[in-house]
């Protein structure tokens, strides 16, 4: 997509290439990359250099019964693999997204926050949590800073804050450095897919208040 303008980060990228990131971040990775044309051939470019590296690497002895684990596994993954999910083009969850919540924003359980904000946490392995965000046009989000690192692609409408214009397909990546406010830009529901590894740093405080019951 042509009109996407905030990207992922080489680190990142290369993390989802090594099969290193935590389930919740690899998640937004794969569902940005289904959409943007940039990220994806860097992403190629990282897994290929990553092919050269292990072919180069020293070679390690294997068990006597390495082969027929390995089949083991291939006979396994095959018999439990779902029949694979392919996004309408006019959906509002991509492939990858729709694959793991079984539908499309249809599919979706929200849980009232407030102000006609909602949310659904996406169950994930880890300590490191995701979740889908649902903001009315207009609606500010509490003002806030930031722990650790926080993913948030924009799927449906878009958001501003001090960092620009975030439409369908951008990421903000956010780390300490970075204290918003974001706002949903009015004339249509924002929704996002957000990925945290630490809680979220509230300025109000009735949203630190109401923090530990809503999970960010």
């Amino acid at each position: 997509m042509s009109d996407i303008n905030h990207h992922l980060t080489d680190a990142l990228l290369m993390s989802y290439a090594a099969g290193t990131l935590d389930e919740a971040f690899s998640l937004v990775v794969a569902t940005h990359v289904s959409l943007c044309d940039e990220c994806r051939a860097r992403l190629e470019a990282f897994e290929a250099v990553g092919g050269v590296l292990v072919e180069e690497s020293d070679n390690v002895a294997l068990s006597d019964d390495a082969l027929d684990a390995t089949f083991a596994l291939i006979d396994v993954g095959l018999s439990e693999e779902p029949e694979r999910r392919i996004a309408a083009p006019d959906s509002v969850f991509p492939t990858p997204l729709q694959e793991y919540v079984g539908g499309d924003l249809e599919a979706v359980r929200w849980r009232a926050l407030g102000g006609g904000v909602m949310q659904a946490v996406l169950k994930t392995s880890g300590n490191d949590k995701v979740r889908l965000l649902s903001i009315p046009g207009g609606t500010a989000m509490p003002d806030h800073g930031h722990r650790g690192l926080e993913l948030t692609m924009v799927l449906k409408g878009a958001f501003e804050d001090e960092d620009g214009y975030f439409g369908r397909g951008d990421v903000e990546v956010a780390n300490e450095d970075l204290h918003h406010t974001p706002v949903a830009v009015a004339g249509e529901t924002c929704i996002c897919l957000a990925a945290t590894d630490a809680p979220l740093r509230f300025k109000g405080i009735v949203p630190r208040i109401a923090q530990p019951f809503l999970g960010i």
